[in-house]
């Protein structure tokens, strides 16, 4: 067990049965968590380590997170929308977030949002991922947020990571950069006991190399987000504040409030 699992020993995993959040419930348990899997379709739940606790409730409701959340400790965000329908990454990339910050009330939860790489690109399913950025750093929980590059696009003598900042590779394709979906699980997981780690955005690739160990020194170098900002250290300023829809300034406020 993780010696520093005392410290948050609950974690509850938002997107579980997607094929990001299934290797965080499984790097999670392996790493002496105890492990709430938030579910909305029990039948899509098989195959879930028997030991996670399955929690059913639909993310884009507000008030479906209240059971959820009580008594966590941590929570990893891996919910995507995948942009099936109108209006899906506001419900599912902003909404789920929203919601379950809403649902802690103002506890002391620690935080890891896995957004995607090249998330600072203007785009429909970009803007509502980076509004969720924004909810996590205003709510003042500890926290950190992942931007993955392009899923299981690496080969097999790509397994260093390295991490990014300032969000600067939006070619829209996995010249961007490319990550093991097993490896995103365990730098989500990692982050949640790393003070290194803590109110840190980055984005994470992996090239030529072997497999990354010590989580930690790959945390420390990386540059903190501004205490207070909404957006993570260097990143362009292109969605400004004054034009967010009235619904978005008002859940900002109300995060803040609390």
């Amino acid at each position: 067990m993780n010696p520093m699992t005392t410290q948050t020993s609950t974690v509850l995993v938002v997107g579980a049965t997607g094929s990001i959040g299934r290797l965080v419930v499984a790097e999670a348990i392996r790493s002496g968590y105890a492990v709430r899997a938030l579910v909305r379709d029990p039948g899509r739940a098989r195959g879930l380590p028997p030991q996670a606790q399955q929690v059913v409730g639909d993310l884009t409701r507000p008030n479906a997170m209240l059971d959820a959340v009580d008594g966590i400790d941590a929570i990893v965000f891996t919910q995507g929308s995948h942009g099936s329908a109108e209006g899906d990454a506001e419900r599912v990339d902003y909404g789920g977030v929203r919601n379950a910050l809403f649902a802690l009330r103002g506890r002391n939860v620690r935080v890891a949002l896995m957004t995607a790489i090249g998330v600072t690109k203007r785009t429909e399913g970009h803007d509502w991922k980076r509004r969720a950025e924004r909810l996590v750093r205003a709510s003042g929980l500890p926290y950190t947020i992942v931007r993955p590059g392009w899923f299981d696009y690496n080969g097999r003598d790509e397994q260093r990571l390295v991490l990014l900042q300032g969000d600067t590779r939006h070619a829209g394709d996995p010249s961007d950069g490319a990550v093991a979906r097993s490896q995103i699980a365990e730098v989500l997981v990692s982050s949640l006991t790393s003070t290194a780690a803590e109110r840190k955005t980055f984005e994470l690739v992996a090239e030529h190399g072997s497999l990354t160990q010590d989580f930690d020194a790959l945390f420390a170098p990386l540059d903190s987000d501004p205490p207070g900002a909404l957006d993570a250290v260097r990143d362009i300023p292109n969605l400004p504040l004054s034009r967010e829809p009235e619904r978005v300034r008002k859940d900002l406020d109300q995060i803040t409030a609390r």
